[in-house]
């Protein structure tokens, strides 16, 4: 990897990190995570797509790099990706669905591995038909935030969405949860 490229995604991780570190105060005194929101179908990338950035990371993505065009070079950048994942994930390629990646990554690393590999490789799930297994699969997303996800479908639009999740989740968690999904 040159680093050129592993600056660039050190810069988007810190960049990303920073902005959830800013807080508002709510109505009842608390401190609460603000971050900008934008439609799903246009998610905020983790840094500005440049000549410099990865090209398999776009607006598209939510700023994750993208399993079907991302380089070996920059999926090895990335943390629980070995050798073997990196290989086994291009070799599979094209992917439809997050299920059929996690397939090809399943027998070359751990689950613990694969959720720090989701957090920065990901293609959106629409999460009106999304499985309970692909809602799973997002890092961070454990059976109450599962349920919840379930109980508001059909999402018709991405306001519904940020009103519905938003009940349970800050700002910022709300944010990186919409770079997961897509409503089609």
């Amino acid at each position: 990897m040159t680093r050129r490229i592993q600056h660039t995604l050190a810069a988007a991780l810190l960049i990303a990190a920073m902005g959830a570190c800013a807080t508002d105060k709510k109505t009842d005194g608390t401190d609460s995570v603000s971050a900008g929101t934008t439609p799903l179908a246009t998610p905020t990338p983790a840094a500005p797509v440049t000549e410099s950035a990865p090209a398999a990371m776009t607006a598209s993505t939510g700023g994750m790099l993208d399993p079907n065009s991302a380089s070996r070079e920059q999926l090895m950048a990335v943390p629980g990706m070995n050798a073997a994942a990196a290989d086994a994930l291009i070799a599979g390629r094209p992917y439809a669905n997050m299920m059929a990646a996690d397939k090809a990554l399943a027998a070359h690393t751990e689950a613990a591995a694969r959720k720090q590999v989701y957090a920065m490789v990901w293609k959106p799930i629409d999460i009106n038909t999304a499985t309970k297994a692909e809602i799973m699969m997002i890092p961070g997303v454990g059976a109450k935030m599962h349920h919840e996800f379930e109980e508001y479908r059909p999402y018709k639009n991405v306001a519904q969405f940020d009103r519905d999740i938003g009940k349970y989740v800050d700002k910022a968690e709300l944010a990186r949860l919409r770079s997961y999904v897509s409503i089609p």
